[in-house]
């Protein structure tokens, strides 16, 4: 068994944030799944979003279904998982695997050679989740199509190769049970997707590709019971208080430091940031590659630091600025986090359950989709990349550098640069190192996403919280584009308009906008390189 979770605090003092807290029974206030915490007008969505809270418990007979099904489809043959899903429904997942050492072919993704590679293997031997609380994500409906035909002319009954977890009643419940889906799971309708880390969205994809979801269901229900107590020693008040008891201080900078847990901060980062950025307010999540990132090693008076460490790390933490060590298995991890969000979400006075602005750029993407109008021209092109970008950006600009150099002096004193890559995250993988270049040139946090993904976890920090954001968009042609079955557009398509969508609602909310595409891709990803370093 492993040392209990620990939060340990640097740099400043707690007390007074927490105090409050266990004053108004905060902590047994979540864990009677009370609505009114939050305030009134966050009390509609409240009512129907705090069933994570006893997910460790009501989960647990999923364990021994997902468990007979592996080894059903072990019988047949059938052990190359692959997971369809979008944000909450993918990231969970990818951390509970990725630590595991289990195999899990994760698709998140529109971009036609991502999706083609992930069609190519031994479909004879293959199982797809189909993942989506909604039932209606765009994104993991034309994956569905996707491998539906490639099953197809395979020669195999896709049907009975098809997962799918959703919620009652949606599209995808329907289709799955008129179709005859090998199963459908379906899951907890109180429970959002970002904190459906232990509900069946998690579950089921993870345990079916090998991890232990027993043993991660017993990891969370051992800290539960501690997470319940008025005290201020409970480890989510004092993590809340750090993540969202400091006004101004609205980056949370965000470093493994031998956790043992692979990628938790891309987990962490959606569920922070889709939770708390509205309202022109919340905390920016900015996980970085080391102790020694730019952005972690330069104190700033607007973040605060969050160092993930293993149960026997207990390094001396910078007191510079407010700094919280955390550990734990990651069962107890993902329950902590998701209680820590939420009295985040109470210190900053917001409503941490919903996401009114990642609709937007859906919208904006399905109206260009309908549309399909013709790119807007390029204000030029330098080298193989046509630059675009928001009204007087450019003006008196020529080339690729110079374009960054105007985006970089609208930064503002207290802003931050987001890099969105609309391209194939391993073929092009380089392109995250520009992410601590920027940071060191400057002296401000970096994001990096890859599109669309991102569209599903930062990307309602972008629109909804503090407008202080610029945006560096990066997008490649699709000259190996693939078709979506019995749909009107392609895959290309429809990532050039999640792209698009994006770059118009960003713009509409006054953020500035570099939209830099590459007209050949390797080159492209060379010259942006050299050019963003």
């Amino acid at each position: 068994m492993s040392e209990p979770v620990r939060v340990r605090i640097a740099g400043a003092d707690v007390d007074d944030i927490v105090q409050p807290l266990v004053d108004a029974e905060v902590a047994s206030g979540i864990a009677a799944q009370d609505p009114a915490l939050w305030g009134p007008a966050a009390e509609a969505d409240a009512e129907n979003r705090l069933g994570w809270v006893a997910a460790s418990e009501v989960s647990r007979p999923l364990v021994a279904e997902i468990e007979a099904l592996r080894a059903e489809l072990r019988d047949e043959g059938i052990d190359r998982v692959v997971l369809c899903g979008m944000g909450g429904s993918s990231l969970a997942p990818e951390v509970i695997t990725r630590t595991a050492g289990a195999d899990l072919v994760l698709l998140d993704s529109t971009e036609p050679t991502v999706v083609a590679h992930a069609l190519e293997a031994d479909l004879g031997r293959t199982v797809v989740v189909v993942s989506s609380k909604s039932g209606s994500t765009l994104e993991t409906d034309s994956q569905r199509r996707a491998f539906l035909a490639a099953f197809a002319s395979a020669g195999v009954d896709g049907a009975s190769r098809m997962v799918a977890v959703t919620d009652p009643g949606s599209e995808l419940a329907k289709l799955g049970e008129s179709e005859g889906y090998r199963r459908v799971f379906l899951a907890d309708p109180s429970v959002g997707g970002r904190y459906s880390a232990l509900t069946a969205f998690g579950l089921v994809p993870s345990g079916l590709a090998g991890a232990d979801i027993g043993a991660l269901l017993d990891q969370a229900e051992s800290l539960r019971s501690r997470l319940a107590q008025d005290s201020a020693d409970n480890p989510a008040l004092v993590l809340g208080a750090v993540l969202g008891g400091f006004p101004g201080r609205d980056k949370v900078i965000i470093v493994d430091a031998g956790s043992g847990i692979t990628g938790f901060g891309a987990w962490v980062e959606q569920l922070l940031a889709e939770s708390t950025g509205k309202e022109g307010t919340g905390v920016l999540p900015v996980p970085v590659e080391g102790l020694d990132a730019p952005d972690f090693t330069a104190a700033a008076p607007d973040e605060v630091r969050v160092v993930l460490e293993g149960a026997a790390s207990a390094a001396g933490l910078d007191a510079s600025v407010p700094t919280a060590g955390v550990a734990g298995s990651l069962g107890e991890q993902l329950l902590l986090w998701e209680t820590a969000t939420a009295v985040a979400g109470r210190l900053l006075g917001i409503n941490p359950f919903d996401q009114p602005d990642v609709e937007s750029a859906k919208e904006a993407a399905r109206g260009l989709l309908d549309e399909q109008p013709e790119p807007s021209p390029a204000a030029f092109t330098d080298g193989v990349v046509e630059v675009r970008g928001t009204d007087g950006l450019l003006a008196g600009v020529d080339d690729v550098a110079g374009a960054v150099d105007s985006l970089l002096d609208q930064l503002p004193e207290r802003g931050y640069v987001a890099v969105m890559a609309y391209v194939n995250a391993e073929r092009d993988a380089t392109l995250s190192g520009v992410r601590a270049a920027l940071a060191a040139r400057t002296g401000r946090p970096v994001t990096f996403g890859w599109g669309p993904r991102f569209l599903h976890s930062t990307g309602q920090y972008h629109k909804g919280g503090s407008p202080v954001g610029v945006f560096v968009q990066i997008t490649t042609a699709a000259p190996d584009d693939m078709p979506i079955p019995d749909r009107p557009f392609s895959f290309g398509e429809l990532i050039a308009a999640q792209a698009a969508g994006d770059a118009e609602v960003l713009a509409e909310h006054g953020r500035p906008v570099l939209r830099l595409h590459l007209t050949d891709v390797e080159a492209g990803v060379r010259q942006l390189t050299e050019v963003l370093r």
